[in-house]
């Protein structure tokens, strides 16, 4: 399990697990409990690039980021730190 710590959203804390390039679990902690666990439902199985295109640069209200934009984020360094 991997855990990431968000910037600038209401979620506290992000945990996913990857298995051969796709996102096999993720829960939010903190944030819009129904949203955020219908996003984990749906970009569980997929690759992490599809998920990185799919929700990078959301934004939520005024804010300049989102819990799907910084879920992008941790995949992002996942994928840095394993190339």
């Amino acid at each position: 399990m991997l855990t990431y710590v968000p910037s600038g959203v209401c979620s506290k804390r992000i945990e996913f697990d990857i298995k051969d390039g796709n996102l096999s679990h993720v829960a939010f902690e903190g944030g819009c409990p129904g949203n955020l666990k219908g996003i984990s439902q749906l970009v569980e199985g997929m690759p992490v690039d599809d998920v990185i295109t799919r929700l990078q640069g959301i934004t939520c209200g005024k804010k300049t980021t989102s819990c799907p934009d910084q879920l992008t984020l941790a995949l992002g360094e996942w994928k840095q730190a394993n190339l």
